[in-house]
Parts: C-alpha cells; sequence; structure tokens
C-alpha cells in the first residue's frame, strides 16, 4: 500500500519538450505527480514532427531549465539521443544510451536518477535488452508504450506497460478513470498514464486533458506520486 491506500495515480511524459511547462502548470495546479523522461543530448534543441497529419514543434527544453521546471515531479532517463535500442545490435552501445543518459540527467536533476522508458516504445525493446538494462545500469525500472487498461501491479519492473496511451485513448482514458475511481481494491492496484505533452498540440486537447486532471484529483483514497514513488515504493 501506498500510506495506507490501495490506489495510486501516477503520470509518465516523454521527450522534455517545451510543451512540458503547460503541462506541468496544469498537474500542479491539481496536485498531481508525473515523471518525465529525457534525452540528455538532444536538449536544447528545436525542431518539429508530422502527427496525424498535423505538424507540430517538438522543441527540447534546455539543460539549465531542466530540474526548477521539474520540481516536485521525478526525472527519468530516455537514452541519450533516442535510438531504437533493438535496431543498435551493440550491446556495449545501448548499455551507453542508457546509463550516461541516467548519469547525466542524475547531475542535473540533483538526485540519483533511476527510471528509464523505451525510446521508440515497446516494439523497439525486447527481454534481452532488458536484462542488459538490469544487470549494466543504475535503472530499476523500465517502461514500454502498449496500454494494458488494467490497474493491476505489474511484476517485471524492466519490461511494465502503461495502463493507457492517452493520445491514442483518450475516451478509454475518461472511461478507466471513472472505474478506478469507483474502485475498491483489496489489493494495491495503480492507473498509470503515458504520453507525450506534444500530443496535446495536435488536436488542442489541453482542455480536455485538464478536465481529466480535475476530475481525478483530491481524493482521499488514492495515492498521487511519480513513478519512482508509486513502483518502488510498494512491497513486494
Amino acid at each position: 500500500m501506498w500510506n495506507g491506500k490501495m490506489k495510486a495515480l501516477t503520470f509518465s511524459y516523454d521527450d522534455g519538450v517545451t510543451q512540458d511547462r503547460r503541462l506541468v502548470e496544469i498537474l500542479n495546479r491539481y496536485g498531481l505527480k508525473c515523471t518525465f523522461n529525457i534525452n540528455s543530448q538532444l536538449l536544447g534543441q528545436e525542431g518539429s514532427l508530422l502527427r496525424d497529419g498535423v505538424t507540430v514543434r517538438h522543441d527540447k527544453i534546455t539543460p539549465r531549465e531542466a530540474a526548477k521546471l521539474y520540481s516536485g515531479h521525478e526525472i527519468a532517463a530516455h537514452t541519450l539521443t533516442h535510438p531504437s535500442l533493438i535496431k543498435l545490435g551493440d550491446d556495449r552501445e545501448i548499455i551507453r544510451q542508457v546509463e550516461e543518459d541516467r548519469v547525466a540527467l542524475s547531475r542535473l536533476a540533483g538526485y540519483e536518477v533511476v527510471g528509464f522508458a523505451y525510446p521508440g516504445g515497446s516494439h523497439h525493446t525486447d527481454k534481452r535488452i532488458a536484462e542488459l538494462i538490469r544487470d549494466n545500469t543504475g535503472v530499476r525500472y523500465c517502461r514500454g508504450t502498449r496500454s494494458t487498461y488494467s490497474f493491476d501491479i505489474e511484476e517485471d519492473l524492466y519490461m511494465f506497460e502503461p495502463t493507457v496511451y492517452h493520445h491514442v485513448d483518450m475516451d478509454r482514458m475518461f472511461e478507466l478513470g471513472e472505474e478506478f475511481l469507483s474502485l475498491k481494491p483489496d489489493s494495491p492496484k495503480y492507473f498509470y498514464i503515458f504520453g507525450h505533452a506534444y500530443e496535446f498540440d495536435i488536436r488542442n486537447e489541453w482542455d480536455r486533458f485538464e478536465e481529466f486532471c480535475r476530475m481525478m484529483s483530491g481524493k482521499d483514497d488514492i495515492f498521487y506520486g511519480t513513478n519512482r514513488e508509486v513502483l518502488l515504493d510498494l512491497p513486494r
């Protein structure tokens, strides 16, 4: 349990983009906690992406900004330069991409970074890569991108998946939110939401996401924590 509570809500957002500034404002407004997975060597770079036929900005926050922006949340690793790990084919390079990013982010954050999200998602990794990370880095948990639509606690922290990917399943996220609010579990359950902040720009879904945050906030039976607090502080 988390502080005596059987339910936990946590968020995870990737890439360290400038849209995180608006996201953090919303999360802070409702007392919600998030983990931000960052590529340390890409910080400060400008760019754009074409997603769902819409061009959106994909500019990265600066290294100087990171610690202050994400204060009260959690910084986690996402590799140095966002390669597909399964395509690298070199164990040493996989380890370097993960561990050097983790170490660099630990310096920026002012605490030891222990979380990680697979760049490109679940189909860009496999069990062998997860074992490489587990055995050769300081990472203690690794997240994929496939929605489970479940609140059950996953046992393998080096290949676990989120409850829902907000951009793909916004309607389902709301349905799951209602279900989670009414849940009266007799064993620990978590609601884990994953995405990228720039995705809110594609269909202008910022207000809808804030509505979701408002709906989920301030419940006495829910623990609001970062990924680290939710995943690692739960007795196993």
